[in-house]
């Protein structure tokens, strides 16, 4: 064994009895029994053992241990009178000859209870990261990270991909998220930039040579966090394929991921290739969301055709209104109600509701308005007695919303419809090139403005001549979605400098513009590029969905907080007033 130990706090079994030992880890516990009598838990990284104090001498030096200190204990291994099955060291105890201490634990009260830091405050947990990581499921949780990355990078090295890392320090992008600044000292004004993802480095490795690139790549965006997004930083398994097309990338994750996520995962049951496909604009139709869960069987429908003419005002002319509808509910109308507001608060838009009586007859919310279409309701959909129908109008992006926000409760909720162990991977394909900007209610691009458009140079000819509208026009691009939660986007790149400048010219945008702001690529697909397509599934999503965890804090080692804060470390903090100087930034805040 390394350092001083000669054995593991998890190792020493029934086989060990009568040897001498030396173990040493966090005093998690004393149990005192009687005047020279006690039991002492010592932990560390592999598991605990029972300790048995059964000399005043010993006892006396327990007394003057607080718990959390690091402790050496060297004794006989003997079998337990009363064993703990539940314990792998549970057949064993060791007795003492000799305890020291090895880093002294100086508060008799901590922040939390070690193996109970999980319920503590969020802010506590943070601050005490080096406590809360010696609780055994917050520590299994960066075990887990670990070997996923371990069977990531195995799998892509055994596809023939190359392990490149490109720069931490890079030029501002003016697409995307917010840029974390860096200040450049030998350049006063001038700053570098923390890369929102490697994109246009493992485009260029394309267009150098290389064939398949892959790494585990940090990435920084100065963004709000989200249950399943990290302020500040994130990782993703970043991939890059020469001479390749959407089938290809597709090959490789359905290759790679399943197994990883059926071996490590809180469930063993994970797709198998090939995943499911939809368009965009279907899975908007179907699921309510670009990030479809498959693993509920339940579908939206559109009814506005159905219920034209209705009194109900949400009903109106102009509006959409789809209907989800739930076979076998058995909720009251006091949890209906509690999911109706539930369903707001997430959606923004009311939702609305009846129910099919044992009769075949309509009741409860919005019944009166639409027992007129009774007949026309019941076969558009299959309805039977016990169905609850969820209603949601409105413009038809909301309604949308609010359907699919409805959808993902029932199906959480009503027995039968949700199939949650396994892993249910989808490709959301097709989706558009272009949008109206809310804020600026011109066209803009999506999503990713270097997708290759559907149609290629031609099609957006078209558009610029005003022969189709640019909102038709869709791109080679594509998410991965697990279990309603979406892992990644990639898409088949556009390397072609003519294709490039056209699709910028529809948002404004002529070669000047983006000879200027993507010079190092622009200039590279100039000297003969290779069609490329890539993919960046996100580590930090993919561990917390195959901990089983809400939060994605509880798969990182020391997260920050919901305001972008490291409260460990006290970052971001503030600096002298040389440092500045010598960035040549001068600080001007508003107190």
């Amino acid at each position: 064994m390394i350092q001083s130990r000669t054995h593991t706090c998890g190792e020493l079994r029934l086989g060990n009895v009568n040897e001498r030992v030396t173990l040493a880890g966090w005093m998690e516990n004393v149990r005192v029994v009687g005047s020279n009598f006690a039991f002492v838990v010592l932990r560390d990284f592999y598991g605990t053992t029972q300790i048995v104090i059964e000399t005043e001498e010993m006892m006396n030096i327990i007394k003057g241990i607080n718990k959390e200190s690091t402790i050496s204990v060297t004794g006989t291994v003997r079998e337990r009178a009363s064993k703990n099955a539940k314990q792998p060291t549970g057949e064993i105890e060791v007795v003492p000859e000799k305890i020291e201490i090895l880093g002294r634990c100086i508060y008799n009260e901590l922040p939390f209870e070690i193996n109970r830091s999980r319920e503590a405050d969020e802010t506590q947990r943070l601050k005490y990261r080096y406590l809360d990581l010696r609780n055994p499921e917050v520590k299994n949780n960066i075990i887990l990270r670990c070997n996923v990355i371990a069977a990531l990078r195995k799998a892509m090295l055994e596809h023939n991909f190359l392990e490149i890392t490109t720069p931490i320090l890079t030029a501002s992008s003016p697409e995307g998220a917010r840029d974390y600044l860096v200040p450049a000292r030998k350049h006063p004004g001038k700053f570098y930039a923390l890369p929102q993802a490697p994109q246009q480095f493992k485009q260029l490795l394309m267009t150098s040579g290389f064939d398949r690139y892959f790494q585990i790549a940090p990435c920084f965006r100065d963004e709000d966090a989200r249950g399943d997004r990290s302020p500040g930083e994130f990782y993703q398994l970043d991939m890059e394929m020469a001479f390749a097309s959407q089938e290809d990338v597709f090959s490789v994750i359905e290759d790679v991921l399943p197994p990883i996520f059926a071996k490590y995962g809180t469930y063993n049951v994970a797709s198998s290739a090939p995943f499911k496909r939809i368009a965009y604009n279907d899975a908007l139709e179907q699921f309510g969301t670009d990030k479809p869960d498959y693993r509920i069987d339940l579908r939206i429908q559109d009814i506005t055709k159905l219920v034209a003419g209705s009194e109900f005002a949400p009903f109106a002319e102009g509006n959409t209104v789809k209907a989800i509808a739930c076979s076998g509910c058995e909720l009251t109308r006091k949890h209906i109600d509690k999911l109706c507001a539930d369903v707001e608060v997430q959606a923004g838009s009311k939702p609305y509701w009846f129910k099919v009586e044992a009769d075949g007859s309509f009741a409860g919310g919005v019944a009166k308005f639409m027992t007129p279409h009774h007949d026309a309701v019941v076969e558009a959909l299959g309805l039977t007695p016990g169905t609850l129908i969820g209603i949601a109008a409105g413009k038809k992006s909301a309604a949308q919303k609010t359907a699919g926000v409805m959808r993902k409760m029932l199906g959480a909720l009503v027995p039968g419809h949700m199939d949650k162990e396994r892993y249910e991977f989808c490709w959301v394909v097709d989706f558009p090139m272009y949008e109206i900007g809310e804020e600026s209610g011109e066209l803009e691009f999506c999503h990713n403005p270097f997708s290759m458009p559907g149609g290629g140079a031609e099609t957006l000819r078209k558009a610029i001549a005003g022969e189709i509208d640019p909102l038709t026009i869709t791109a080679q691009q594509y998410d991965l979605v697990c279990n309603g939660i979406e892992l990644s986007s990639g898409a088949v790149r556009n390397h072609d400098p003519e294709i490039m400048i056209e699709a910028f010219r529809l948002v404004r945008l002529g070669e000047e513009d983006v000879k200027k702001k993507f010079p190092a690529m622009y200039n590279a697909f100039c000297y003969g590029a290779p069609p490329h397509a890539g993919i960046a599934p996100g580590v930090d999503r993919m561990v917390m969905l195959l901990a089983g965890e809400d939060s994605i804090r509880e798969i990182i080692p020391f997260p920050m907080n919901k305001n972008a804060q490291d409260i460990l470390m006290g970052a971001p903090g503030t600096v002298t007033d040389r440092q500045l100087e010598e960035l040549h930034i001068k600080v001007d805040i508003d107190e």
